[in-house]
């Protein structure tokens, strides 16, 4: 019994020691994360700073070299403060603000360098540099607040994760969202884009959520049988959707649907994958027949790539006029490879459905277009953003350069006035 006591007490202490120990490590994680919090928090208030006096110093020059020095600086410092706000805990709609502002900045700057159009940008810099100013305050008064709470991490989490926060920070996404309506406003293709993103265009009437249980128990039989739990998204979401979490046997996953139509938007599942018994043209057979299951019969295979579990194959929906891919329109499924089992579906960028404008293809002489030593493979007719939110018909080409070393790149032409939009080194 004395024998069974002492153990006993050994492992209480021990135990003890242990809970320590762990308290102990937590405690320095969240030192340690909090410092680079604070850090970022510092790099984030200089580069701002230093972004507002670019900003004001490019008005002071008419000289072409000295300006785009400056709209250069404007560029690189827009996309470090970036870098560094999305980085720090400060809640997902005011680093998305952030990301948008200083996004839409450094573009101005890198379109106005290209463009040369100076007085467009003398007209409207000087309030977003009084604006950046009023920020750069702002964001300061912002980052006391999160010094005050001396490394509890936790405490600031909750408070930045609570759904009617209080910190300075939130002065900050209001004063953001203003300027960012004023100084940087949506041109037509970018509010079209907007909608588009915000799924504007769907018309369809809304499901209940019994409906929308019945719909996933259809368009995925397996887990029919699994235990359900239904949520809509929250009031301040882009669009109205159910999420639909399930469980059954060494099934774990999700099913997203709009709540107008019942559209499909994701579908994931976790579950142990044993070793790889699926073929590449097993795969794509099976991959092809979700598809059509999943209503998306207007699709064509793209790629697939695989890892060590699964196979993602990605589709997209074809133009009925001329037969061209329309890449924005796109559906990823995700398949495993020991049964082909779908895993996974991402149908966002195919309900969003792209409007495309009348085009004509132009033929391209490659013996012209190309040097001697370039050699085209393969020539494929498809739709791709040119950039400026704009579907643009393109021909995709696969090019060889057969010198000494041989090269393999991807080129991206416009159709209809033969502008290059990209080039993509393969091998």
């Amino acid at each position: 019994m004395k024998t069974w006591l002492v153990v006993l007490t050994i492992a209480v202490i021990g135990l003890g020691a242990y809970s320590i120990d762990l308290h102990g490590d937590k405690e320095d994680l969240q030192r340690t994360v909090l410092a680079q919090y604070t850090d970022k928090l510092t790099d984030a208030s200089e580069k701002l700073s230093h972004l507002q006096r670019s900003v004001s110093q490019s008005l002071l020059f008419q000289d072409e070299q000295a300006i785009h020095s400056e709209l250069d600086s404007v560029w690189r410092l827009s996309s470090e403060v970036r870098s560094s706000i999305a980085n720090i805990p400060i809640g997902q709609e005011l680093s998305n603000e952030w990301m948008n502002y200083l996004g839409r900045l450094g573009d101005e700057a890198k379109r106005t360098a290209k463009t040369g159009d100076y007085n467009a940008w003398r007209e409207k810099m000087p309030q977003v540099s009084t604006n950046l100013q009023s920020l750069s305050d702002e964001w300061s008064a912002a980052t006391v607040d999160f010094y005050k709470h001396n490394g509890k991490m936790d405490v600031w989490l909750q408070q930045v994760d609570n759904k009617n926060p209080n910190t300075n920070f939130d002065k900050v996404k209001d004063t953001l969202k203003g300027y960012g309506e004023k100084d940087f406003p949506l041109t037509l293709s970018e509010s079209d884009w907007q909608k588009k993103i915000e799924l504007k265009a769907l018309q369809d009437a809304e499901i209940t959520e019994k409906e929308a249980l019945e719909k996933v128990k259809y368009l995925f039989p397996v887990i029919k049988g699994a235990t359900f739990t239904v949520t809509k998204s929250s009031d301040t979401a882009p669009y109205p959707f159910y999420h639909i979490q399930f469980h059954q046997g060494i099934r774990l996953g999700y099913v997203d649907l709009t709540v107008k139509g019942g559209h499909l938007l994701s579908y994931l599942v976790e579950r142990p994958v044993d070793e790889a018994k699926q073929s590449q043209e097993e795969i794509l057979k099976k991959a092809k027949e979700y598809a059509k299951k999943l209503g998306m019969e207007d699709v064509a295979y793209v790629e697939s790539r695989e890892n060590h579990q699964a196979w993602h194959v990605t589709f997209a929906r074809v133009h009925p006029g001329d037969n061209a891919l329309i890449y924005a329109d796109g559906v990823q499924l995700k398949l495993a490879k020991d049964t082909g089992e779908l895993l996974g579906a991402n149908a966002m960028e195919y309900i969003q459905e792209e409007t495309i404008k009348p085009q004509t293809a132009k033929p391209i002489d490659w013996k012209t277009f190309f040097q001697d030593d370039i050699q085209v493979q393969e020539v494929k007719n498809i739709y791709t953003d040119n950039g400026q939110f704009e579907q643009r018909l393109c021909y995709e080409v696969i090019a060889l350069r057969d010198g000494k070393i041989q090269e393999t790149f991807r080129v991206v032409i416009d159709a209809e006035n033969h502008n290059v939009l990209k080039v993509e080194y393969l091998t």
